[in-house]
């Protein structure tokens, strides 16, 4: 039986996009790049040999074009978990979802979505410059808790040992992180031998929830060692970023196949940053762009 969505839950514009992109059904690939800043499309849409479209709306800019004979299209979320419920919800829409009936599509359509952003390193060997793959995002946003089904996708023993070792509790820090394997086949295509691989935390916050305190005490102080300390199944806590968790989960729950990938800007161990980073960033996109 098909499902009817009514005018409140899926909202369209009258040109026929879907609300917050003000993208149509046809303007989207199946292999799309997400970033956080709107600036990046066009810095990643430079390197394409030809563009379609591009549509802006607020903070959410789409491209879609061709590189190399492969046709992608390039989104900002801007910054948060929020945000890439809202992308990730409509670009779905727009593919399995009748926006004349309504009504869901006999046939669902799978995207291949890779993440570029960047990321401060948790470790000694993750220094300003690394190149990091997520195989496992740790949400500490909470917004996979609020979907069913959140249980199947994710890996609650990790759950468990990360908050058991952490000591959180009630409302403390984050009451209920989800864990949350990237698409295996898509890590190994983006990663390859190059790039550092392990768990990514997304926050839901720049300064105290990833354990950075200017005039406002932490509630645990010693969150970040913690964390860095942290290791199950053979993998560490590699680096801290703000969309990634949303991005597995919500892809995995619609069944989508997607990873992050992120330069490392600051080291949260040696306490070294770097914002002069668009050479290593330039690189990093070049690889996506050939690896998708």
């Amino acid at each position: 039986m098909k499902t009817y969505f009514a005018p409140s839950e899926l909202l369209i514009n009258e040109d026929g996009s879907v609300y917050h992109l003000h993208v149509k059904p046809e303007q989207l690939a199946d292999k799309i790049i997400v970033v956080g800043d709107p600036a990046r499309v066009d810095l990643i849409a430079s390197y394409f040999d030809d563009v379609e479209c591009q549509i802006v709306s607020r903070e959410f800019h789409t491209t879609t074009g061709t590189y190399r004979g492969k046709r992608i299209s390039i989104i900002s979320t801007g910054i948060g978990c929020d945000n890439v419920d809202i992308v990730l919800n409509e670009i779905d829409a727009l593919a399995n979802i009748d926006f004349q009936t309504r009504e869901t599509k006999d046939r669902l359509r799978s995207f291949e979505i890779v993440r570029i952003g960047t990321c401060g390193g948790l470790q000694l060997d993750t220094p300003i410059g690394t190149y990091i793959c997520s195989e496992v995002s740790i949400g500490f946003d909470g917004l996979l808790n609020f979907y069913q089904g959140r249980n199947a996708v994710c890996d609650l023993p990790m759950e468990r040992a990360l908050l058991n070792h952490l000591g959180w509790s009630g409302n403390m820090c984050c009451p209920a992180p989800y864990a949350i394997h990237s698409d295996k086949e898509l890590v190994e295509r983006i990663a390859r031998t190059d790039m550092k691989r392990g768990i990514t935390v997304a926050c839901g916050g720049f300064f105290g929830p990833q354990g950075r305190q200017l005039r406002i005490p932490l509630a645990d102080p010693h969150q970040n060692e913690k964390i860095g300390s942290f290791e199950y199944d053979g993998l560490r806590i590699t680096n801290y970023e703000m969309e990634s968790s949303a991005l597995a989960g919500l892809s995995r729950l619609l069944g989508h196949r997607a990873t992050t990938v992120c330069l490392v800007i600051a080291n949260r161990v040696a306490q070294e940053a770097n914002t002069d980073y668009k050479k290593l960033m330039n690189n990093l996109i070049q690889m996506v762009l050939e690896r998708i």
